[in-house]
This record gives structure tokens, C-alpha cells and sequence, in this order.
């Protein structure tokens, strides 16, 4: 059967996911892109930029993994793009310009209703209003046997948390400190939803942390 995963998803060490101000010049808030500092190097990373080369260590190897068997994304708002309320125009079309990296379905939860949105490469932006079980519902037909990956942001992986839906999370653990941000365990009594660890790999960039739901 297939699985709802997050793959990938990058933390500090005191448990941010996001840091604070997030605008068009700062998708993940002010000082958040060093979240990140661990993919950019990759291989994996790279080649979705056109490239060729780029390390192939244990990081690269998680972000590779995380792109494999994936048949449809689920996003919150804020990873599709910058923009609140109402859809001003479709003028929007996310941060990844004419072809973003999915190549497949992609089910973006929003409060305002939008027309799917078709890129290149296979991407379709589908905007889904009716809340985290009827986006879930269509990316799963979507996907077919494949599994659906969240893509984030923090508030939408801590609704699929509290709700039992993820089936794994794979964290990608920075070595920093934000110290202030979205939290992405705050509240949430993971042992009593059922998840435990299930793995943990050290990276050259960041140290690699799988959580899964116990059946």
C-alpha cells in the first residue's frame, strides 16, 4: 500500500523548521535558508538545476531517496508561494519559474479556490480548499500504487501529524540554532500519536532522523 511520507525535511537543533519574516526574498523567513545548506551541495540538487556534478555522499543519497516512488506532493500555501489572502492574479506560479522539480501532481492546500495550474516537466498545481483529508484523498488517487510526499511547510506537517495520517518523516537535522521560528514539535506528544524512531544516519551536513507510525 502505498505511503504518506516527508522526505527531507530540514530542522535546526532546537526544532525549527522555518525561521520568521518569510517573504518573496525569504521563502523560509530571515536566516531560514541555512536549513537548507545541507541539500545545496548534493548531487541531487544540482541536476535539478541543470548541473551535472555535486557530492554524492549519505546526504545526497537521503534527498535522492525522498524523490523516489513519489506519485503525487501535497504543499501547504506557503511553499506554493509568498502570497496571502485571495489570489490577486494568476500571476503566481510558485518559486521554481517554468518547470518545478515535481513532475507530478501536486495538491496545495489553500483557503481560495484557483484553477489547476499545468507547467512543464509534468507538474500540475491542483488547489484544494476542502482541508488535509480531501488533499490527501486526491493526491492518493493521483498517485496510484506510488506514495504521496508532503512537501511542508511546518504548519501543514503538524496537521498530518496530529491527524495519524504520515506514515514516515525523515528530518534532516541541521547543526544550528534559530531560536525562534515554527516549531515543528511544539505541543505534539509524538509517542501517544504512535511515532518512535525508526533510524538515524549521520551526514555530512546534517544528521538524518526517520520517524515512523506505528500500525
Amino acid at each position: 500500500m502505498s505511503k504518506l511520507r516527508v522526505q527531507s525535511f530540514a530542522v535546526s537543533l532546537d526544532g525549527y523548521g522555518a525561521s520568521v519574516d518569510q517573504d518573496l526574498d525569504n521563502p523560509i523567513g530571515v536566516g531560514g535558508m541555512a536549513l537548507m545548506e545541507w541539500f545545496f551541495p548534493t548531487r541531487a540538487w544540482q541536476r535539478m538545476h541543470g548541473g551535472s556534478d555535486g557530492e554524492t555522499g549519505v546526504d545526497n543519497a537521503m534527498a535522492e531517496q525522498g524523490f523516489n516512488g513519489i506519485g503525487a506532493w501535497i504543499l501547504g500555501r506557503n511553499m506554493f508561494g509568498p502570497v496571502r489572502g485571495p489570489w490577486p492574479d494568476d500571476q503566481w506560479k510558485g518559486w521554481w519559474g517554468d518547470e518545478p522539480p515535481y513532475h507530478v501532481p501536486v495538491f496545495v492546500l489553500t483557503h481560495h479556490a484557483r484553477a489547476p495550474l499545468t507547467m512543464a516537466g509534468g507538474t500540475t498545481f491542483h488547489f484544494v480548499t476542502e482541508g488535509i483529508h480531501a488533499a490527501l484523498e486526491q493526491a492518493r488517487a493521483a498517485a496510484g500504487d506510488l506514495d504521496v510526499r508532503v512537501g511542508g511547510g511546518v504548519a501543514t506537517v503538524r496537521q498530518y501529524l496530529e491527524a495519524r495520517l504520515l506514515d514516515e518523516l525523515h528530518l534532516a537535522v541541521r547543526p544550528l540554532l534559530l531560536g525562534h521560528g515554527e516549531a515543528l514539535f511544539q505541543g505534539l506528544d509524538l509517542p501517544a500519536l504512535g511515532y518512535a524512531c525508526a533510524d538515524s544516519v549521520a551526514g555530512e551536513r546534517a544528521t538524518h532522523v526517520t520517524l515512523r507510525r506505528r500500525d
